[in-house]
């Protein structure tokens, strides 16, 4: 169960964090990695890390605001690898701020990266995954997405957006067996969230019902099992990963 030997999975934002874990949990399936990250160094590091595992990975230096980059990289991958059957678009950034304080270029950005660079990606490998009649695409949402948060509204309207534009997708593909999903973490513990302040990670502790913070492989599993045949009958759909933050 749960086997993805074989597969193609290109992941984006790699490096670090959720990213990290989601490449980890893909390639202990057997998964072929592709791990790409605007920074170079520490993508290049891990895919290293990778094939000292006895994985097979290759790193791409990824920009999701450029469409040269993204379909360089897809490029890359086709002529090594010839398939694509996984794109898990994680790749995200935050520039928060309550709205009347809000710069227009801090928006841009977030927007920018955040939900244009998913649909650049996905768009780069819908050609080859329709040809071969088969992929899943997972893309990473945020319960921020769906509850909304003070302060966020930039990041907000990515996240949900992704959300819209995963179930229009999963709709236009459905007929060449290509799913389409999103996955959206709640309180995740990784380097963003323990520069909170103490009394701020306690506050927001306190509004999940399982009572702590989730792990970034939490996150991996759901976007695993999103990835494998188990899931064929599953798009369109947004599986939580909130610890009951939002039901």
């Amino acid at each position: 169960m749960f086997n993805l030997n074989g597969r193609v999975a290109i992941v984006t934002g790699a490096s670090r964090g959720i990213g990290r874990a989601i490449s980890l949990a893909l390639a202990e399936r057997g998964a072929t990695l592709i791990v790409t990250d605007i920074l170079t160094d520490p993508v290049r590091a891990f895919a290293d890390e990778l094939r000292g595992q006895g994985r097979t990975a290759e790193a791409f230096t990824l920009d999701v605001t450029d469409s040269a980059s993204i379909e360089a990289a897809v490029q890359g991958v086709l002529e090594k690898f010839d398939r694509v059957d996984v794109l898990v678009n994680n790749a995200g950034i935050a520039r928060d701020q309550l709205l009347m304080r809000m710069k227009r270029e801090d928006w841009d950005l977030v927007v920018r990266l955040n939900l244009t660079g998913a649909f650049a990606c996905t768009q780069a490998v819908l050609r080859p995954m329709l040809k071969q009649r088969s992929g899943r695409i997972v893309s990473i949402s945020s319960v921020v997405g769906q509850m909304g948060n003070a302060g966020q509204s930039n990041y907000a309207a990515s996240k949900a957006g992704l959300i819209g534009f995963s179930k229009a997708v999963a709709r236009e593909v459905a007929g060449r067996n290509i799913t389409v999903n999103v996955v959206a973490p709640g309180l995740i513990d990784t380097d963003m969230t323990r520069a909170l302040p103490e009394a701020v990670r306690t506050e927001w502790v306190s509004k999940v019902p399982l009572a702590r913070f989730g792990s970034p492989e939490d996150v991996a599993a759901a976007v695993c099992f999103l990835a494998t045949d188990e899931a064929a009958y599953i798009t369109g759909q947004v599986l939580a990963v909130n610890g009951g933050m939002y039901m």
